[in-house]
This record gives structure tokens, C-alpha cells and sequence, in this order.
């Protein structure tokens, strides 16, 4: 299975008027340990087009400003076209947030494409 970890900390900015983080930064974040992972696997400059096609996220407890948590990315799913990602954001061993999305690779018509046989090699691990 790979996965990828990344440590972060919740800004001011990530966090609504009461203090806890607005929910669409859990996506964000998922995408920051997305991002790492094609830079770790040496992909990243020729990452092409991953439009998302679905998301997901259930919160369970409430992150607040300046709570240390870390993104546990792995990738759960390859496709033919599409990589399907589980993540959870998670903070002294407990999960506060747990969700995936789905990307898929599309064409320059925006149709959807197969997936380069080095892309599924690599996260197929």
C-alpha cells in the first residue's frame, strides 16, 4: 500500500468564525499529501490532467487553531482511467476527519484517458 504523511497545522485562515476549520480546507490538505506523493515518486512534472470526479469527507471531532494533525494519504484504488485516494486527518492517534476522492485522467477535450502505464506501475507499488 503506499502512503504518504504529511504533518501540518491548522492556520488562522483554514478556520471558520467559531474557530474550527472550515470544512473545505480537509480537501485542500488531502491534496497538499497528494501533491507530495507524485513529487516522491519523481511524477510531479509530468503530473497531467486529474480533474476530481468525486469527494468525500466525514468529520468526526474539530480541529481548531493551531492543532498539529497529520494528512495519511494512501492510494486505494487504480483504474483504468482514474486513482481513487482514502485519507484521514488525523491528531494524537485519533481520526478527526476520514475521507477519498476519485481523479481521472482526461485528454485535452477534457475526455476521460487512460492512465500511463509508469502512473499505474507506480501507484500500484
Amino acid at each position: 500500500m503506499i502512503e504518504q504523511v504529511e504533518r501540518m497545522r491548522v492556520a488562522w485562515v483554514d478556520t471558520d468564525a467559531g474557530g474550527r476549520i472550515h470544512f473545505t480546507n480537509a480537501f485542500r490538505w488531502a491534496e497538499v499529501a497528494e501533491t507530495s506523493l507524485m513529487r516522491r515518486l519523481g511524477m510531479l512534472e509530468r503530473w497531467g490532467d486529474y480533474p476530481r470526479r468525486h469527494v468525500e469527507a466525514e468529520f468526526h471531532k474539530v480541529l481548531r487553531f493551531e492543532d498539529e494533525f497529520d494528512v495519511r494519504l494512501r492510494v486505494e484504488a487504480v483504474g483504468r482511467t482514474s486513482i481513487t485516494y482514502a485519507w484521514t486527518l488525523e491528531r494524537d492517534g485519533e481520526v478527526y476527519v476520514s475521507g477519498r476522492h476519485t481523479v481521472v485522467s482526461v485528454d485535452r477535450e477534457g475526455r476521460p484517458e487512460p492512465l500511463a502505464d509508469d502512473v499505474r506501475a507506480a501507484l500500484s507499488g
